[in-house]
């Protein structure tokens, strides 16, 4: 059984410093996490490398939505991934699926071959996937390092039972990292129920309230319901409250 790895999805310089300050292992670099997540910008990086001591693997996704990429997306996606490689990324995380709901195994080889044997997490299009247990061992086929997975449902609470069925399979040839509403009071259930070791959180606790004064309550900037006045970041203590508990774990 691997050893417990705590990652934190970091979508901002302050969120990167609040994970080096709680004891994560490893942060996943990714920039709008409201809309899931999308690649983050080559500066971002820069700063981060400044001040996480830990490995930084960065997500690579050009747009929110769906895991179907055309040939332009795709020529996108690869270059961005040679970028980072050649910044210095510790890994890469991507995915890609056919209209059918499989691992687009002719996409994902592409990409894979940009990574040129840099660390690679196959994300949640796993999660969107027809079925899992084939969808794993397409991963594993591949030679992916890692699958981020919330064991296909909202959550990972909500998707334990399948997360449970899927680590036995996986153990030994791939890690699965559970991700999607882990929290330092539900890991270690989680890790009863699943075995699972690894641990993907974004250890927010609260909402910032921003430091305007002036605010324009009738204009949105982005998606309905979310404030333009409310700033989220990475709580340093869940950090460290999540990296405690992962650590533990044999």
């Amino acid at each position: 059984m691997s050893s417990g790895l705590l990652e934190v999805c970091c979508g901002s310089y302050a969120s990167t410093v609040a994970a080096q300050a709680g004891g994560a292992d490893r942060i996943e670099l990714c920039a709008n996490l409201v809309i899931g997540g999308t690649t983050p910008s080559q500066a971002l990086f820069r700063l981060a490398r400044q001040v996480f001591d830990g490995k930084i693997n960065v997500l690579i996704r050009p747009r929110f939505g769906d895991f179907l990429y055309e040939p332009a997306e795709m020529d996108e996606i690869c270059d961005t991934i040679r970028a980072f490689r050649d910044l210095g990324a510790d890994g890469v995380v991507f995915g890609a699926l056919t209209p059918d709901g499989e691992l687009d195994l002719d996409k994902m080889e592409r990409m894979i071959r940009c990574a040129d044997g840099i660390h690679v997490t196959l994300h949640r299009a796993f999660d969107m996937a027809r079925d899992p247990f084939q969808t794993l061992e397409d991963a594993i086929g591949l030679g992916c390092g890692a699958i981020l997975t919330s064991g296909q449902a909202h959550n990972v609470s909500a998707g334990a039972a399948l997360l449970a069925q899927l680590q036995p399979v996986a153990e030994g040839r791939i890690d699965l990292m559970a991700g999607s509403g882990v929290k330092s009071g539900n890991i270690r259930h989680l890790h009863e129920v699943t075995g699972i070791t690894h641990y993907h959180a974004t250890a927010r606790t609260g909402i910032q309230d921003s430091g305007m004064v002036y605010r324009k309550e009738t204009v949105s900037m982005g998606l309905p319901g979310i404030s333009e006045y409310e700033i989220w970041h990475t709580d340093p203590a869940e950090v460290r409250a999540c990296a405690q508990i992962v650590h533990s774990f044999a």
